[in-house]
């Protein structure tokens, strides 16, 4: 699991790293190129960058289908869980599985209506003619306008990233079924600032307003824990 984790979080590196520095070499080049600089600029002129802006896209889509699974692991996601946290607990377990296998369920559709759309784009045409198959009279598919790349590679982050997508769900699903505990994230953390180091008696996980999201792992202090003691009390009366 920590090679597909690795995996991931390499993939999204570079996409977005290679996006980015494709875009800035773009923004150099169309403001350099109309600088009337001798031969410099004839050999600028030449250069053909009018791919760049529909790789980025195809980079930044990709970026986005993978980022998504990546947040699910992690507890990037933002939700609305001010009802959820003020059930009792057997309550927000059921509620909280009910959600994550209701994502599990719509990614997984995704998943198979994106690679039936794949498959019947152009990818049964590919695989057959890459494979030395006789395609007969199986489509081509379409190709991309700049790049002239097959469709199909393209849409491939929709299966991909939506059946990756399903897997996350699924196994945070399964870890709290088992452990009570969702991956939990910091927003307000900024990676690389200095911070002073906690008191040992601070709960890093005391999300006492109410609006934060909580499992059944990491319990809230002051009215909250009161309020949780309290729903606990009256289901066993």
């Amino acid at each position: 699991m920590k090679v597909l984790d690795r995996l991931e979080e390499w993939l999204i590196v570079l996409l977005m790293g290679g996006a980015t520095a494709i875009v800035f070499v773009a923004v150099i080049h169309r403001y350099t190129s109309g600088l009337d600089i001798p031969v410099v600029q004839d050999w600028l002129l030449s250069l053909n960058f009018g791919w760049t802006q529909e790789l980025c896209i195809i980079m930044f889509v990709w970026m986005a289908k993978f980022g998504a699974a990546y947040g699910v692991r992690t507890g990037i996601h933002v939700g609305v869980d001010v009802m959820v946290n003020r059930l009792a607990d057997k309550n927000r377990a059921r509620v909280i599985l009910f959600g994550l296998l209701s994502g599990a369920l719509f990614t997984g559709i995704v998943a198979t209506l994106g690679a039936r759309f794949v498959w019947e784009n152009g990818a049964h045409y590919g695989i057959f003619n890459l494979l030395g198959l006789s395609t007969g009279e199986l489509p081509e598919g379409p190709t991309t306008p700049d790049l002239e790349w097959p469709t199909w590679a393209v849409y491939l982050a929709v299966p991909l990233g939506s059946g990756l997508m399903c897997f996350r769900f699924l196994q945070v699903a399964y870890a709290f079924f088992r452990t009570g505990a969702l991956p939990q994230h910091d927003h307000g953390h900024v990676e690389g600032l200095t911070e002073k180091p906690l008191p040992v008696d601070v709960n890093i996980y005391d999300m006492d307003d109410n609006l934060h999201f909580r499992d059944l792992t990491h319990k809230p202090l002051g009215e909250s824990a009161e309020r949780d003691a309290a729903d606990r009390k009256d289901g066993q009366s």
